[in-house]
């Protein structure tokens, strides 16, 4: 079982939506504040944990989701912010997200059928399963927006 994909997927939701929480404003996005504190090994070098989800926000700017400006040691990136591409995957609404909805006003059927919205209930729900369905699709660039409530 490959479960450094799940801890990706659970690095990269994460990361992203603290950036969506701040947005537009640019933050220090640490590692620790994702996944708690780690030891260093006995060479002060980070924790294997520690590298692969510095790593992921590394490839998520890479990839076009956030930038920043530069990395604090191996502790945050410094300056970072979601590009247009990370802000509108969150912020998309998904299709079939909300049952029985009809009676709320669009603005809060708009916010609850977000990716954003979904991600923090699956985090809130301890729903691991749920949290990697969710973040593939973060990742899929052609996503069906025709049920989106705009």
């Amino acid at each position: 079982m490959d479960l450094q994909i799940d801890d990706f997927y659970r690095d990269c939701a994460a990361g992203l939506l603290q950036l969506y929480q701040a947005f537009p404003r640019r933050i220090a996005l640490y590692v620790e504040d994702l996944i708690g504190p780690s030891e260093p090994d006995e060479f002060g070098l980070p924790s294997k944990r520690h590298e692969s989800c510095l790593g992921a926000l590394l490839w998520l700017a890479d990839e076009g989701y956030l930038r920043f400006d530069s990395t604090i040691h191996f502790e945050a990136l410094d300056q970072a912010v979601l590009t247009e591409k990370g802000f509108l995957r969150l912020s998309r609404a998904l299709p079939g997200a909300l049952a029985d909805t009809e009676s709320l006003p669009p603005s809060i059927r708009r916010v609850r059928a977000s990716l954003a919205q979904q991600l923090r209930e699956a985090f809130r729900n301890a729903n691991s399963e749920r949290l990697v369905r969710l973040s593939r699709l973060i990742f899929e660039g052609s996503a069906d927006t025709s049920d989106d409530i705009v």
